[in-house]
């Protein structure tokens, strides 16, 4: 019988006798480039290239060889900065050198000539034969790496026209260009699942040590890359790798760190009328959003406008970009602390993390908390795509769009506004063009990348109505299936959904309450009573030292002994003691306006009977009984509907404020209204 390790090794084996038939010199073995990296302050995507060339063999003596190959490259012709001049002067005593830099070209038109610019070597202004650019046109597009054969020759009548470098041979050693036909006919060899763990060891990891669900999240980080003007947060501990993608596996995209910037390097320099690195790059993204800074006042309105359109102003000109922005941050205390006490958004700067116009804009929140701690085993040793060639055909991939591709099975719920919609399908465009970029997949396949794309975005929407209220009610995200139109939500786990209001009959003395807590917060309250033979006596547990909340169960229980009569004779409250024992179910303060439902859960562990099934109970009495009308009903109601209840007995006071209420709201529950208290407690047991 094959064990489960020779079932992997046999998977690993059979996925890279593919690779090779279908994408040979366009793959390496990930290992390699640790062991080099380790030792080489170079680009990953430059030293996978040399890789690629040197070591795509099995045979041991070939790699190894390889190896020593690309080392001694290395050594002998890449340019660090720091040594530029040495460099230099190396060329002008040999009067030729080789090196490996990054070139950008751009066409003089004054002089009708292209003109090559070296970034380490630091040299401008050498003349660029017109073959290089039209053969590698990515040299006009932000630069490529390159072998580079340089002469040196200084004449002293000519020194006035300039360069005494000259380009003898240009070489590129990034893919110069991808044939994406190519790539979706290789797409076709693969399952599913062997091509999700071949972009897992594209970027380095070992998908053999995650699960299902972290290989989603992970590829969810690709998403900017492969989508324009799409707004990703990830927020989560430390070494999970928030932002080794954007820095060290795609060349087209930049990791600002250090916090403060500016609206000319980050959009528009007016002083200069150069376009900022929204122009310049596919994916711009913020390492440790706690510490971004504007120097300019409009930078964050400059930054929201862009984020809805891709589109900015400056002076009288409107300014359009594709470059897709993420936000990468740690969470330094626990996610339930964080639920309780605040937002998802904490971390980041005040400015932002309360401005909810501003994080309306966040197309996808993934939640980095359930991403592993990075350990050296989950790092691969096996093949996958060069990363060069995996950063260019994400590249190619943004000029497809697959956003109307679950228009042909599902419609989205009404509960969804524009920008819902807008961000569920170019998330669900990206992640078909990652995994299916052929466009085959099924319905089942669909499915699940709509699923993982609603969640994401009701992430951000559920942290919008802690922060906006009502504004954002509409969080619960659904999906119609055309074939049968039925209609499934999708919930976001670490919310609890419909789990603190539990279905079914509950014991007797056990009342769900949602009530606004001492945080100022909406919240849902577990009371739950125990009847022992005694004289007379209530004991309270879980209230602490909150004079306010124990006011009001005094308030209950004189109520009971003054009224006990008119509800049942059966209820006494002379030879029975009742323990009451208060939750605070969602951390946010124990509140002061129990005494209903303190009145109802005595009544109901006095009677036997239990509560109804599904059911929050609203409102509050004085201490005469008077009813006192739910306050903020609506954003009551939404945390009613979040926790699961299914039915909400609250005060006819409260009928005024009905018209606050959105109709789908009102329509998600059965609505009972009561009278006076003692109607409150039969409607809520269920007798007449």
């Amino acid at each position: 019988m094959e064990s489960i390790d020779d079932g992997a090794v046999n998977k690993r084996e059979e996925i890279k006798n593919k690779l090779r038939e279908s994408f040979d010199g366009k793959i390496v073995r990930k290992d390699l480039t640790k062991k080099i990296k380790e030792g080489a302050n170079v680009p990953v995507y430059v030293l996978e290239f040399l890789l690629g060339q040197y070591c795509s063999s099995d045979d041991d003596s070939i790699i190894e060889q390889g190896v020593q190959n690309v080392k001694r490259i290395l050594a002998d012709n890449f340019v660090r900065p720091d040594e530029s001049q040495k460099v230099l002067s190396k060329l002008r005593k040999r009067g030729s050198y080789t090196v490996i830099d990054m070139i950008t070209a751009r066409l003089d038109m004054k002089r009708n000539l292209y003109i090559a610019s070296f970034s380490n070597l630091g040299i401008t202004n050498v003349l660029l034969e017109d073959e290089y650019p039209e053969k590698y046109d990515r040299l006009l597009c932000g630069g490529i790496w390159c072998i580079v054969q340089l002469d040196y020759e200084y004449v002293e009548e000519e020194k006035k026209n300039g360069m005494p470098v000259q380009i003898r041979k240009l070489t590129s050693i990034q893919m110069p260009h991808v044939e994406i036909e190519e790539l979706k006919e290789g797409r076709k060899q693969f399952t599913e699942d062997e091509w999700l763990d071949i972009m897992m060891r594209s970027i380095g990891m070992e998908p053999d040590t995650l699960s299902e669900r972290e290989k989603w999240l992970l590829l969810l980080r690709m998403v900017p890359l492969v989508e324009n003007n799409f707004n990703l947060c990830e927020l989560g501990p430390r070494s999970t790798g928030k932002s080794h993608l954007y820095k060290e596996i795609s060349p087209n995209s930049i990791l600002v760190s250090g916090g403060q910037t500016t609206v000319a390097n980050l959009f528009y320099n007016m002083g200069r009328k150069t376009i900022g690195l929204v122009g310049m790059w596919d994916v711009v993204a913020f390492d440790e959003v706690a510490g971004i800074n504007f120097k300019d006042k409009d930078g964050i309105q400059i930054m929201k406008d862009y984020m809805a359109s891709g589109s900015f102003a400056r002076g009288k000109e409107e300014k359009a970009a594709s470059a897709s922005m993420v936000f990468v941050g740690n969470i330094n205390q626990s996610v339930d602390v964080l639920l309780k006490t605040s937002s998802l958004f904490d971390p980041f700067p005040p400015e932002m993390g309360t401005d909810t116009a501003f994080l309306d804009r966040m197309h996808c929140y993934i939640p980095g908390w359930e991403i592993p701690k990075f350990r050296p085993e989950h790092f691969t040793n096996d093949y996958g795509f060069i990363t060069d060639y995996l950063a260019e055909f994400l590249r190619e991939l943004r000029k497809e769009q697959y956003g109307d591709a679950l228009d042909g099975y599902f419609r989205l719920g009404r509960n969804l506004n524009q920008r819902d919609t807008i961000a569920v399908r170019k998330m669900v465009g990206g992640l078909v063009k990652l995994m299916y970029p052929d466009g085959k997949y099924t319905k089942e396949q669909l499915e699940e990348i709509l699923k993982i794309s609603l969640e994401m975005r009701r992430r951000v929407k559920e942290q919008l109505k802690k922060l906006g209220g009502m504004e954002f009610y509409d969080v619960n995200f659904s999906y119609i299936d055309l074939e049968d139109m039925s209609e499934h939500y999708v919930s976001v786990p670490e919310q609890g959904g419909g789990k603190l209001i539990p279905e079914g009959m509950c014991n007797p003395g056990q009342v769900y309450t949602v009530a606004q807590g001492k945080s100022g917060m909406i919240g849902v309250f577990r009371l739950e009573g125990q009847i022992l033979p005694g004289n007379g006596k209530m004991e309270r547990t879980g209230l602490g030292s909150d004079r306010d909340a124990k006011e009001s169960s005094n308030t209950a229980f004189n109520y009971l002994k003054a009224n006990g009569n008119r509800i049942s004779g059966s209820i006494s409250t002379t030879t029975k003691d009742y323990i009451i024992n208060y939750q605070d179910l969602q951390g946010i303060g124990m509140t002061g306006k129990l005494a209903l439902p303190t009145l109802i859960a005595l009544c109901s562990i006095a009677l036997g009977i239990s509560v109804q099934s599904s059911t929050a109970i609203l409102g509050e009495i004085s201490i005469s009984g008077t009813l006192i009308k739910v306050d903020n009903l609506a954003d009551t109601l939404q945390v009613c509907l979040d926790s699961g209840a299914k039915k909400v007995l609250l005060p006819q006071t409260s009928f005024v404020d009905f018209v606050t209420v959105p109709p789908e709201l009102m329509s998600a529950f059965q609505l009972i209204p009561y009278q006076s208290a003692e109607d409150a407690v039969f409607k809520a047991l269920g007798v007449e």
